[in-house]
């Protein structure tokens, strides 16, 4: 679990988008293509952080698991219920995707606790998660972006309150993001085949 969204900036709020909003699988989309390089040389890790011991930490896992389900081409999926990345291997886990992929573009799926009013709240923003900081856990940044879920709220008894949150909340959460993810890589896909006929046609001029 990443650190409470209380704490996240207004740049941040801008990013938000509810899991249960009209068209919220398709903003994330948008706002996920915005945030890869372009050209897209990188190849492309979604690292879905937290425990299926939790039910508010599962966030990350159900997302992974879900999107092993969908026929991903460009992003390689990492953590998920089966096997999960957590505290305790999160260090391993990443050192071995970065010796896997050469230079990869990480995307940090990760839940967090926060206000009332932002609990179903999912942010995609540019730069790493910092898991574990919403419960005191020093474990190092994560991602290139990220994108975080709200499950519940924050600011007395964190473990009890991840424990207690509705899995049906989490279960809907992580299907909107997943749903997000796949479309943004189909975003990327078609915008690549689109290009090739340009640069057929470049290299037919020369």
């Amino acid at each position: 679990m990443s650190i409470p969204s209380i704490f996240f900036s207004s740049r941040e709020e801008r990013n938000r988008v509810f899991y249960d909003e009209q068209g919220a699988a398709s903003s994330i989309a948008w706002r996920i293509s915005s945030l890869l390089p372009d050209p897209l040389v990188q190849p492309i890790a979604v690292v879905c952080i937290g425990t299926d011991r939790s039910t508010g930490d599962s966030l990350g896992p159900l997302v992974g698991t879900i999107l092993k389900e969908k026929p991903l081409a460009r992003f390689h999926v990492y953590g998920t219920l089966e096997e999960p990345i957590h505290a305790v291997n999160l260090e391993e886990k990443v050192g071995a995707i970065q010796l896997i992929h050469r230079d990869p573009f990480i995307i940090a799926v990760d839940a967090c606790l926060g206000r009332l009013k932002s609990v179903g709240a999912i942010t995609v923003s540019k730069g790493p998660v910092r898991p574990g900081a919403g419960v005191n856990k020093q474990l190092p940044p994560v991602g290139d972006a990220h994108i975080t879920g709200v499950v519940n709220v924050s600011g007395f008894m964190e473990f009890f309150v991840l424990q207690n949150t509705r899995l049906h909340l989490v279960m809907n959460m992580a299907k909107t993001i997943a749903n997000g993810i796949y479309e943004a890589e189909r975003h990327i896909i078609r915008k690549e085949r689109a290009a090739q006929p340009l640069l057929k046609d470049r290299h037919s001029l020369w």
